[in-house]
């Protein structure tokens, strides 16, 4: 048996989620879940990812940056 249970949505939050079903007859029930769905990561960042993305972080706070321009020169491009 399914258990049901009353959300209290403002109308605006209705419309909304009405504009995101993809058909008329979909239940908020369906549209919630496929939302709920899409906020989990299934592919989070290994731990290699994270230290480098705070490594590039400190470069830009430091001012190790190129610019397109100078990265083409560079290239030869």
């Amino acid at each position: 048996m399914v258990q049901v249970t009353t959300v209290r949505l403002s109308s605006e939050t209705k419309t909304l989620l009405d504009g995101l079903k993809t058909n008329p007859r979909e239940t908020y029930d369906d549209v919630m879940k496929r939302l709920a769905k899409m906020a989990y990561d299934d592919e989070p960042l290994s731990d290699e990812e994270i230290e480098d993305i705070k490594a590039s972080m400190d470069d830009i706070k430091a001012g190790r940056v190129q610019t397109l321009k100078e990265v083409r020169n560079e290239l030869g491009i």
